[in-house]
């Protein structure tokens, strides 16, 4: 089976809102194009991250070109699935580039957490 069938959920919520393709090669499966709203970008992100091996399957360009309903002043909120092993720091220093920026991710995330040394995997935080 390869990635456009084990990604069919996600190409199937794409379709009519995504301008663009979803390739297959050198073992990633490639989506590169553009949708109208940030709620369509969110809700085909949404479908790909069903499957658990997303972030090593998926290389993902999704634009939003703006439209009736687009969020077009808002910036993009980036966030992170927190896997076993993973700490704030270590999370910092990986997406916001200093490992002292974990102050940032708590501030964030005080809705979900109460103490920065306590994350659990499967908990999506917000980068920005």
């Amino acid at each position: 089976m390869g990635l456009r069938d084990t990604y069919a959920y996600a190409i199937q919520t794409a379709k009519g809102k995504f301008q663009g393709n979803a390739e297959e090669r050198d073992g990633k499966l490639y989506f590169k194009g553009s949708v109208a709203t940030e709620a369509g970008k969110n809700e085909i992100w949404t479908a790909i991250k069903t499957i658990p091996t997303w972030q090593s399957d998926i290389i993902a360009d999704i634009q939003v070109t703006g439209g009736p309903g687009a969020r077009a002043a808002a910036p993009a909120t980036k966030t992170y699935t927190v896997k076993a092993g993973d700490t704030l720091s270590l999370i910092a220093k990986e997406h916001l580039g200093s490992a002292a920026a974990y102050t940032k991710i708590f501030e964030l995330n005080k809705d979900q957490l109460t103490d920065p040394d306590k994350i659990r995997p499967g908990q999506v935080l917000r980068l920005s």
